[in-house]
């Protein structure tokens, strides 16, 4: 799908693509934890019926529910990432030696 618009450089073209099925599902599943409620934002979010949706989002809500993740670390312990740019200092011109 794509859209004109008019900007004052002249007419832009933007490209909007929908959400796949899978998007929509994961993210109506971070919305909430009720799976009738998650086939409804994943329908409106793709534009397709509840009930054809509904039959996917109980799928994945079985292949979740099989899976557990567990995070560890030690508790109060923060830990800070520095990132760095180096600049490198060459100096571009001729190069002559006597």
């Amino acid at each position: 799908m794509s859209e004109d618009w008019n900007t004052k450089y002249g007419v832009r073209r933007v490209r909007r693509d929908p959400p796949t099925l899978e998007e929509a599902i994961f993210a109506a599943a971070g919305i909430t934890d009720d799976v009738d409620s998650q086939a409804e934002i994943a329908a409106s979010l793709m534009g397709m019926p509840v009930e054809a949706v509904l039959k996917e989002v109980r799928k994945s809500a079985r292949a979740s529910a099989r899976t557990s993740r567990v995070i560890t670390g030690e508790q109060g312990f923060q830990r800070s990432v520095v990132v760095e740019r180096r600049v490198s200092r060459r100096i571009v011109g001729n190069d002559k030696r006597i």
